[in-house]
């Protein structure tokens, strides 16, 4: 039983299954977050500029049958959903890129400038301190 329990311990450090779970747990969150931001933030003004009315149900009829029962089915292209995906997506998309992009900038640090001579065979400029150059690998005094 301990020998188990000590193999199901080394299973979740080196597999990382915990950091998975966590990753998972958080991805959850972060769903609901982005799409209350689209449902409440940005389809809110996009819907004055859309067509009024229920878009997302229009759709092209094909074909309609009554069964036995007196169930109607509709054979029907829907349209008006497969455009509602696509403008979902993209909000959905654009809102995570934002909030990645702002919760993970990263601080620019400035370039060490480093003193740099030229190859006298290649003439690529090279770090003053090499021996060798990079790019034809001409070797210097």
């Amino acid at each position: 039983m301990v020998s188990q329990l000590r193999e199901f311990k080394d299973f979740l450090l080196k597999t990382n299954a915990i950091a998975l779970a966590v990753g998972v747990i958080i991805g959850g969150a972060t769903g609901k977050v982005v799409t209350a931001v689209v449902d409440d933030v940005i389809m809110p003004p996009i819907a004055t500029v859309l067509p009024p009315g229920d878009w997302r149900e229009a759709q092209v009829v094909l074909s309609k049958a009554t069964d036995a029962t007196g169930k109607v089915t509709v054979n029907a292209i829907k349209y008006g959903h497969l455009a509602g995906a696509f403008v979902d997506f993209t909000l959905i998309s654009l809102a995570v890129f934002l909030i990645t992009k702002l919760a993970l900038q990263e601080k620019v640090e400035a370039p060490v400038l480093e003193s740099t001579k030229q190859c006298t065979e290649c003439f690529e400029s090279i770090n003053e301190k090499a021996k060798r150059c990079k790019f034809c690998t001409s070797a210097f005094a």
